[in-house]
């Protein structure tokens, strides 16, 4: 039997899609559209993965829209998923301050709302990995919350504590702790950081930090506590498992004869880009997409690079006032002979960095894998 959908079930569906793509600049309503005709053929990387349901994350050939589908974004958890209930969730605010502050969700969901579509990605995320998701995220700005607190002046740090919780063994004792990272007070004092409860227009799901999560534009993933319930003011560096052990990158740097080797926590986000999706035309020629992202630092350009041949510019789609979602970047290859190739992008942003090279010293010389951000180098196979 073939179901079919009723009037109000087909006006839903086509409100919905208005809804979404009415949202959305020219240039993102262009890249949504690629892929979707009958005559092109999407060409598979070989280094392609089936898509996992059980374990979240983006499909790269299957990018097609702007804003990422809930169930294609990653979901990490530490200490594993906590399960809060939503009717009783407080978020305390206590440590430096001169008003300590007990918050209800309803209390929150009261206050002025905001929204920005970011882009959010696993600080372990690999060069070409699905760790990452674009989303719009809504909540309330952390700043008003604060400045009502009073935060006393010698506060330098704030850190946010989630619900999960487990054991850490600290110089031969068990020590039980909850997740927690920090920010330095004018980080804290973005006025986009926000205590964020939806995402794509609905409430925070379970896996994702539900009732409340922190918000960080710019920053990678582990910066975004899920399960939110408590925010110290502190006069000095916190210093955990996830800031000071682990999510810590270990990096040299030369010094003439010498390497020098420094340690940093996990924090911004670095400029990548990666190719996404490769079709063939009838017309012979191949159309190949992808995304390119940053600390929000505006990216400047794209160029896309196949074997070993010259850089060549890639088309950036314009994102509309949203310095923290991705870019779409797309390039015309004409007619390939039948064969593997290996296709790399590069991103430049607006103060001049480019994103470096498998070879660069700064890959090459960091020695875990926390910010991998260089060049993808992704293989297809042309087939006669």
């Amino acid at each position: 039997m073939i179901a079919t959908m009723t009037q109000p079930e087909k006006m839903q569906r086509v409100s919905g899609r208005r809804e979404f793509l009415g949202a959305l600049p020219l240039g993102i309503l262009a890249m949504t559209r690629t892929g979707n005709a009958a005559d092109e053929q999407v060409i598979p990387f070989l280094d392609s993965k089936p898509f996992n349901p059980d374990k979240p994350n983006l499909p790269w050939e299957q990018l097609t829209s702007w804003l990422t589908p809930e169930e294609q974004i990653f979901a990490v958890s530490h200490y594993g998923m906590a399960d809060v209930e939503p009717a009783s969730w407080k978020l305390d605010i206590a440590g430096l301050v001169n008003r300590p502050q007990s918050l209800s969700l309803d209390a929150l969901r009261s206050r002025p709302k905001k929204e920005y579509t970011i882009t959010l990605e696993c600080s372990g995320n690999a060069p070409a990995g699905g760790l990452i998701g674009n989303a719009r995220w809504g909540g309330t700005p952390l700043a008003p919350i604060l400045q009502e607190c009073g935060l006393k002046p010698e506060g330098t740090d704030v850190v946010f504590f989630a619900a999960d919780q487990g054991v850490e063994k600290i110089r031969g004792n068990d020590y039980k702790q909850n997740f927690a990272r920090s920010l330095s007070v004018p980080d804290a004092f973005r006025e986009n950081v926000l205590l964020g409860y939806e995402m794509n227009g609905h409430p925070l799901a379970k896996n994702h930090g539900a009732p409340v999560r922190l918000i960080v534009p710019g920053w990678y993933g582990i910066a975004w506590v899920k399960w939110l319930n408590r925010i110290e003011i502190r006069d000095r560096a916190f210093q955990n498992r996830f800031m000071a052990r682990d999510y810590v990158t270990i990096r040299g740097e030369p010094r003439g004869d010498e390497i020098i080797w420094r340690e940093t926590s996990v924090g911004k986000m670095n400029l990548k880009s990666v190719p996404a999706r490769v079709v063939r035309r009838t017309s012979g020629n191949f159309h190949v997409t992808g995304a390119a992202w940053s600390d929000g630092t505006p990216i400047r350009a794209v160029e896309v690079k196949i074997d070993d041949g010259p850089w060549k510019p890639a088309q950036i789609e314009a994102n509309g006032s949203h310095p923290y979602a991705w870019t779409f970047w797309s390039y015309e290859w004409t007619r390939a002979a039948p064969g593997e190739y290996a296709i790399s992008s590069r991103a430049t942003d607006a103060r001049g960095r480019v994103q470096p090279t498998p070879d660069d010293p700064s890959i090459t010389l960091k020695k875990t894998y926390w910010e991998a951000n260089q060049q993808a180098v992704r293989k297809i196979r042309i087939e006669g």
